[in-house]
């Protein structure tokens, strides 16, 4: 079994407005502090390619880290800058009965849970066949997924645990890649 910790980025203007970032590539905000949970020290770290993944890698002292384009967040299209507050008041029934088919809800333009779970599914088997414990600098999305294949979490109900955004989450990769979950919110 291969130990993987996903930990998501910083903040940024955005995540402190709780508007949908996706793919928008916005930096953190300044003047952050971070550091590894001691369960994650010693991993090999490797990051999305999108700039708050960076500098969240830079700020715990691994500035060179590997950039991976399959940890990169959900495409959210053209609800990016959005609140899910105000999609839910402006489409109504329709974003209900979207959210509601949980992996295959799809934002208008972007890609769904289960799409972004076909792109990850091939890292986590990289990561398992390599047999290097990982640390993912990544997105809320990602993690979100990958606790979703790891827990047969339908994406259609509450989370099978509330994720803290500021701890990591340690999971276990079988040799095939398949997750499980060790522990969630390890600070």
């Amino acid at each position: 079994m291969t130990p993987l910790a996903l930990l998501r980025h910083a903040d940024t203007a955005w995540s402190v407005e709780g508007r949908i970032q996706g793919r928008t590539d916005l930096p953190l905000l300044k003047n952050i502090f971070l550091s590894l949970p001691d369960a994650c020290r010693g991993m090999r770290i490797v990051t999305s390619p999108l700039a708050r993944c960076v500098q969240t890698a830079a700020l715990l002292g691994a500035p060179d880290a590997a950039r991976d384009p399959r940890l990169a967040e959900m495409d959210w299209g053209r609800w990016e800058g959005e609140s899910l507050a105000a999609l839910r008041k402006r489409h109504g029934d329709e974003m209900r009965v979207n959210e509601a088919r949980g992996l295959d809800f799809t934002p208008l333009g972007g890609e769904s849970p289960r799409a972004l779970l076909a792109r990850l599914r091939t890292w986590l088997r990289d990561v398992a066949q390599e047999g290097v414990p990982t640390l993912a600098v990544t997105h809320r999305g990602v993690i979100r997924a990958i606790l979703a294949e790891a827990s047969g979490w339908d994406m259609c109900t509450s989370p099978p645990a509330k994720l803290d955004w500021g701890a990591a989450h340690l999971f276990l990769l079988d040799e095939r890649g398949r997750p499980s979950v060790e522990r969630l919110n390890v600070k």
